[in-house]
């Protein structure tokens, strides 16, 4: 695996706790492991977040890199909302990282993400189930722009970073949209992703911060051209 992230103080305990936390997924439970919580989890990913921050500002400096889990923070809260949900597990078994623009939640705005579970580790760039105004006024952008829109799916470096745009999509196309459209496969998703999918030992690297950073700038074109569809700066 290479050496651990000195930066970011991962190692391999993080993986260790969230394997025992799916395998123990109740209050008593964690609240009997919270001090290894707070040493394995809380403590690197707030880390992670500060050595973030000032490449961050390189990349954009309307992108939000705050130290602190919950409401306002980049780390997200570990704790489920089952309210409406049959699954009454208290905890979620990732951890989730999330650079949103300063100007919209980590839902209705372009973002970067982080994710990591017991066996992966995701990284993401994008906009990510966005509401009916939000993915209208992107629709509406891409459908105005076509040329532009296709130089942002073939760009190379993005591509070599991520892969291509993913996304759930209707069958059929949005209300008010030419079906003949040469973007009309793009008009019809639902979100507009660039995603790369690692192993564990991704998150163990010394570099971590780093590696992050050149691939979350290698998604330039993408938020670059989400913002400027929904008025935003960046």
């Amino acid at each position: 695996m290479g050496r651990q992230a000195k930066s970011a103080g991962f190692d391999r305990e993080f993986f260790g706790f969230l394997r025992e936390l799916e395998a123990n997924n109740n209050r008593p439970w964690f609240e009997a492991n919270r001090g290894r919580y707070e040493r394995a989890v809380r403590v690197p990913v707030l880390g992670f977040i500060r050595a973030m921050a000032p490449r961050l500002e390189r990349i954009s400096p309307y992108i939000v890199a705050e130290a602190s889990q919950g409401p306002g923070g980049s780390m997200m809260r570990i704790h489920r909302d089952t309210r409406f949900s049959g699954d009454k597990s208290p905890y979620k078994t990732y951890v989730g990282v999330c650079f949103a623009h300063e100007r919209g939640s980590d839902v209705h705005c372009p973002a970067f993400w982080l994710n990591a579970e017991r066996d992966g580790v995701f990284l993401a760039a994008g906009i990510w189930h966005p509401d009916a105004a939000t993915l209208a006024a992107i629709r509406r952008h891409i459908a105005a722009r076509p040329a532009q829109w296709q130089a942002v799916r073939r760009d190379a470096k993005m591509r070599r970073a991520f892969g291509d745009i993913w996304g759930e999509s209707l069958r059929r196309p949005p209300r008010g949209f030419d079906p003949a459209h040469p973007c009309i496969d793009d008009i019809k998703r639902k979100e507009f992703l660039v995603v790369h999918e690692d192993k564990p030992a991704f998150l163990l690297q010394a570099d971590l911060p780093e590696v992050v950073a050149r691939k979350f700038a290698a998604a330039r074109p993408l938020m670059r051209f989400l913002c400027a569809a929904l008025g935003l700066e960046y």
